[in-house]
């Protein structure tokens, strides 16, 4: 571990990549298709492999996601698109070059909007958001020396996400990376899964002394399989770049691998230019050119973004910058409470339902919010009962809600009235459940009337268990004190 003092000596200096598989049917420049988790090699035609003769066609859908995300990140989209080879050799890469954008991506410039851990915000600036096709995936099996290759990958439409070096933290990094998720499933341009791959990170890092402007050299970190790891692997190489310069030896230009088991990166191959590259455009395609009719009918199909949404729940509904920061955290949550909060006026209320009960039920019960059984008329219904002091907040918790659950049909009132919930709110039903309370604790009635004013739970208590609960408490409160005062 390296000191603080050594730490502050230097600036970490951080740029991502982000590849998102993109939700399309078909493939980027195939008819096969896009599908995770089919049998291997069972996605694959004369066109994916490369085959001579061969001519690829353009997804148009692939390009929409690709505009879609440009106009979330505020982004220039590129009107003149060309595609172009990227050749280098892989075993998995079955034409021997990759199909992706080289001068001129899709989208230029723009950036993310994040919030950091301490609460304060930061616009990530976008280099570019550019197209291309992934690879296929080789497959190592334990003790077999062969590597099995599965092509069912390779075409598959992407959108690759690079920042400028503008990320100063893993946490700045973590936060990217969770906007970024949050905004392409918003968006329906991908399903954010890492597990599957849909969605990967490569980082470049690199340091710098505080005080200077040039940058030092940077290595990039693959095959990370989680934000957290990412995080892990920012965290690693900070320390080993620093300890190398330290020590007077050379920070190498390279690609690393990382190990979630060690925590540690190894060596995979020195950095190749990009002349090793040898890009030249795709001949056997032709420009894509986005015109006006076509760049105005995606953006006519744009949904509320996720900041959007923030924006929304903080000025409009005056949520705390908490509350909205959960509930936008999905897209579905989202768009329910939203829907919800044109049903009551209790917006505060609702929030912490969600983030309570309902929170907890999506959670035990493995519900996604598109299957969750209760409406919001329903919901609202439920507020309402509470609000008007018809049942407690306990009751509609604890007995109501999970009645709600099971999709009886029943409405929040007739579940209370079936269960006997209804709260007593009449003051000359509730006086004689007080007055017994008091005249059955004479001792505790004195020490209160001498200054023991905490005593006042326990009177409720008694009241509350009288009435098996059923006493609303705001009237059994105003009894207990007027006859305890007077």
């Amino acid at each position: 571990m390296l000191s603080e003092e050594l730490r502050n000596k230097y600036q970490l200096i951080i740029g991502l990549e982000v590849h998102a598989q993109l939700l399309t049917e078909s493939k980027m420049f195939a008819a096969d298709a896009n599908k995770y988790g089919n049998a291997p090699n069972t996605q694959i035609s004369a066109i994916t492999l490369g085959h001579p003769g061969t001519l690829p066609k353009v997804n148009r859908k692939a390009i929409a996601f690709a505009i879609k995300m440009g106009l979330a990140c505020d982004s220039e989209i590129t009107r003149h698109n060309v595609f172009a080879r990227k050749n280098y050799f892989y075993p998995d890469l079955p034409k021997g070059y990759q199909l992706t954008q080289d001068k001129g991506p899709i989208c230029v410039g723009g950036y993310v909007p994040v919030q950091l851990p301490d609460g304060t915000r930061k616009e990530v600036i976008l280099n570019r958001v550019h197209m291309e096709e992934d690879a296929g995936k080789s497959i190592h099996l334990a003790d077999e020396p062969d590597t099995l290759v599965d092509f069912n990958r390779a075409g598959t439409p992407l959108v690759e996400i690079v920042t400028e070096p503008v990320l100063t933290s893993p946490e700045e990094a973590y936060a990217f990376l969770t906007e970024v998720k949050k905004l392409v499933k918003y968006l329906d341009i991908c399903d954010g899964n890492m597990e599957e791959g849909s969605l990967r990170c490569d980082a470049n890092v690199s340091v710098m002394l505080k005080g200077t402007t040039e940058l030092g050299k940077k290595v990039e970190v693959k095959n990370m399989n989680s934000f957290r790891n990412v995080f892990r692997a920012i965290e690693h190489e900070h320390e080993r770049l620093i300890g190398l310069i330290e020590a007077g030896e050379e920070v190498i230009s390279e690609t690393r691998t990382f190990d979630a088991d060690k925590g540690t990166t190894a060596s995979m191959r020195t950095k190749e230019d990009l002349n090793d590259y040898r890009y030249f455009p795709e001949p056997d395609l032709s420009p894509v050119v986005i015109s006006d009719e076509w760049l105005n009918a995606v953006k006519a199909t744009m949904p509320v973004l996720p900041r959007e949404l923030h924006k929304k729940f903080v000025e409009e509904y005056g949520l705390p910058d908490y509350d909205a920061s959960f509930l936008t955290e999905s897209k579905d949550v989202a768009l329910w409470f939203d829907e919800l909060c044109s049903k009551t006026q209790n917006y505060k209320v609702a929030s912490n339902w969600m983030m309570g009960p309902v929170k907890s039920s999506l959670n035990d019960l493995s519900f996604a919010m598109e299957d969750f059984p209760i409406d919001t008329d329903s919901f609202s219904a439920l507020i309402a009962l509470v609000d008007e002091g018809q049942v407690s907040y306990t009751a509609a918790s604890q007995n109501i809600y999970p009645e709600m659950l099971k999709s009886s049909g029943e409405s929040p009132l007739e579940i209370a009235q079936r269960l006997n919930l209804i709260q007593q709110s009449d003051e000359s039903s509730l006086k004689p459940i007080v007055e017994e309370v008091l005249a059955t604790n004479a001792a505790k009635v004195k020490e209160y009337r001498s200054g023991k004013k905490g005593l006042m739970g326990l009177f409720m208590g008694q009241v509350m268990k009288k009435s098996q609960g059923k006493a609303d408490p705001k009237v059994a409160t105003k009894l207990l004190t007027e006859l305890l005062e007077n």
